[in-house]
């Protein structure tokens, strides 16, 4: 890195991986969270696909919500109890053991999934259309091994 140039102006003319990654992320939430808030979800924040980019629509637990959001349990909670709250998600007990819950998204929720998802597939066809659908699923494919050769556990990155 040269440092007689200003960092910040380095980093706007060659971002590094962090903040190619930052970028990306912040975007596609950006056109998720706005196009959804279009459509009656205003009140649902980034911080709430934590829970909803995976939940099952039969239900999920909460740890495993927790492992595959990268979020502690702490965490997890709090979110969980913002979305029970809002009511996209009710907390019913697991069938296959009583003494766990499962969290189930409510008729909203599922609206919110399925609205959502949809998003997602334009925003992934747009990055298609413009990348070309070979170099796409190249990017997809080499970002997701980039992704698997992380460790995927330490400090929680959010709350």
């Amino acid at each position: 890195m040269d440092y007689f140039m200003n960092r910040s102006t380095l980093k706007e003319q060659a971002p590094d991986l962090g903040i190619l990654a930052v970028q990306l992320s912040a975007r596609v939430q950006r056109e998720i969270f706005r196009r959804s808030a279009e459509h009656g979800f205003g009140d649902v924040r980034p911080r709430h696909g934590a829970v909803l980019a995976y939940l099952d629509v039969e239900g999920t637990r909460p740890g495993e919500l927790a492992r595959l959001a990268g979020r502690n349990k702490q965490t997890m909670g709090a979110i969980l109890d913002e979305l029970e709250r809002l009511g996209y998600v009710r907390r019913t007990p697991d069938p296959a053991d009583r003494r766990a819950k499962l969290i189930v998204p409510t008729d909203r929720g599922r609206e919110f999934m399925e609205l959502t998802d949809g998003i997602v597939d334009q925003i992934e066809q747009r990055l298609s259309d413009t990348l070309g659908a070979e170099q796409y699923q190249t990017f997809r494919s080499a970002l997701g091994r980039g992704v698997a050769a992380l460790p995927a556990t330490g400090h929680d990155t959010e709350g």
